[in-house]
């Protein structure tokens, strides 16, 4: 009979053995209270609690740890005690020596735990819990790192897969899950596979129906009768769930494996949209990455935690030249696969760390002006459209790429302050209903006052913008001589487009 879950994501953990065979501890092993494979049970975290009955409070596979100083005397008492652990789900328990209370491990705990079957250490005089709970801490964060490398390094080569089909997609998955991958689409039909069993297994159709009739962000895990563990879900958009992504293996799926196969899930249904095409495929990644209204799902998967920049590029000098052949050279020098190619020519590109100033000069000397936004987590990337516009003003006076740091003066003013301000202050501009003086002001002061300059990038006589210009210092009541009203109006129109 198949088992099902719903459950998403499992935390990380070690192994037991990694606390027992830690010499910096010198815990010594109950033998006769392990079981088979009790060593390479997961511990989750180290808990001290002395309290009679500690089940109500425990999560499940903790390293329990206690110096006996409720336990009691009776044997069928501490049975009982070990019993409800056992219940609660431990992995272990560690008894801390500790004179004059307990000069030795006590015969009644002895017993309990072996007939129980929970794993006992015994931990010596000289080693203070504290000391345990940091090795276990510090073993759990580095396997945190190696988990997110894995993730990281997955979602890179499965991201370059995708470029090359389903079927290489399928078989990528596949290597970095230790499994067989199955993209089953229409009346269970495999529309791409990479060592399935034959015959497929007839079980999962009822797995798939239940998949199919829900909504949202979903996964699905189950065990087959002859021990293969299984775990779907639909690929992306989420609501449609006309094709899921289905892996199988040995072992069982532990939260690193379904982040990898849900970045698998996402990218199958992006490739199936952009075709075998690298340059659609990171296009369309991009376009949904900074999409006005993006899904809360697939993003998670394909770019994961932490803060993203997002580079425009613009044609510049003679420009680019063939800009489809140099979409390859773009990812290289960027280091992103996410890069859009748009008309004009233009670019946008999500990236985790800013080019460099060899990088910079490398796609300036090949026609492309660059601007890079300030450092944003991928739910806030489609806000910066002001951002990028206002630093390609920045970077078309001075003929060179801008990059935001968020360390001026500007990211010092708290955004609802910024915004008041610069709605009193624009407003008897905005009521005349003459949007072409805000855009006036914006570009004169971008190019630092000069008439002809700003006559050119509007498009109008140099006398138009002296005019205007004009008008603006009537209207607002201000002097544009005095460089400290320049540069309170500069702030004010940058934050009205923000």
């Amino acid at each position: 009979m198949s088992r099902n879950s719903e459950t998403f994501g499992t935390p990380v953990n070690i192994p037991l053995r990694a606390v027992v065979g830690n010499s910096e501890l010198a815990v010594e092993v109950v033998r006769e209270t392990l079981r088979p494979g009790a060593l390479d049970l997961p511990v989750r975290w180290a808990h001290v609690c002395e309290l009679r009955d500690p089940s109500p409070y425990l999560l499940g596979e903790e390293l329990l740890l206690t110096a006996g100083v409720n336990l009691p005397s009776e044997q069928a008492e501490v049975d009982r005690y070990v019993r409800g652990l056992r219940a609660a789900g431990i992995t272990a328990l560690g008894f801390g020596i500790t004179p004059p209370m307990h000069e030795e491990l006590p015969e009644t705990l002895r017993r309990a735990c072996a007939r129980a079957g929970l794993p006992l250490l015994v931990i010596g005089v000289r080693t203070p819990f504290i000391a345990v709970n940091r090795v276990v801490a510090v073993a759990l964060a580095e396997a945190t790192q190696r988990e997110q490398r894995r993730i990281t390094q997955a979602r890179e080569a499965l991201t370059r897969a995708a470029a090359g089909g389903l079927a290489e997609l399928a078989r990528e998955l596949a290597k970095h899950v230790s499994g067989w991958v199955a993209l089953v689409g229409k009346r269970d039909a495999l529309a791409a596979e990479h060592e399935v069993p034959s015959p497929f297994p007839p079980e999962l159709a009822g797995l798939f129906a239940r998949l199919r009739g829900g909504s949202g962000i979903r996964s699905a895990t189950t065990e087959l009768p002859d021990g293969t563990f299984v775990v779907a879900q639909p690929v992306y958009p989420q609501a449609t769930a006309s094709h899921l992504v289905v892996v199988g293996r040995r072992e069982r799926f532990e939260g690193t494996d379904r982040a990898i196969v849900a970045v698998g899930a996402a990218l199958f249904g992006l490739a199936s949209r952009a075709g075998s095409d690298t340059a659609g495929l990171g296009g369309a990644v991009t376009a949904l990455v900074l999409a006005e209204h993006p899904p809360a799902a697939p993003l998670a998967e394909l770019l994961g935690e932490g803060d993203y920049r997002v580079v425009a590029g613009m044609a510049h000098g003679a420009g680019p030249g063939d800009v489809a052949a140099g979409y390859d050279w773009l990812r290289t020098r960027l280091d992103t696969p996410l890069v859009e190619l748009k008309p004009g020519p233009r670019f946008t590109a999500v990236v985790r760390t800013p080019p460099d100033a060899r990088a910079l000069e490398e796609l300036l000397a090949a026609g492309w002006l660059v601007v890079v936004s300030a450092p944003h987590p991928v739910d806030r990337l489609p806000d910066t459209t002001a951002e990028l516009a206002a630093l390609e003003q920045r970077a078309l006076v001075l003929g060179r790429p801008v990059l935001a740091d968020g360390s001026g003066l500007a990211a010092l003013v708290p955004p609802g302050h910024a915004a008041d301000y610069a709605e009193r202050t624009l407003a008897p501009l905005r009521a005349l209903g003459d949007e072409g003086l805000l855009d006036t002001l914006r570009t004169w002061l971008a190019h630092h006052g000069g008439w002809d300059r700003t006559a050119s990038a509007l498009g109008v006589h140099r006398n138009s913008v002296r005019h205007r210009i004009a008008r603006v210092e009537r209207v607002l009541g201000v002097d544009l001589a005095d460089a400290e009203t320049r540069m309170e109006l500069w702030f004010a129109l940058r934050w009205a487009d923000s």
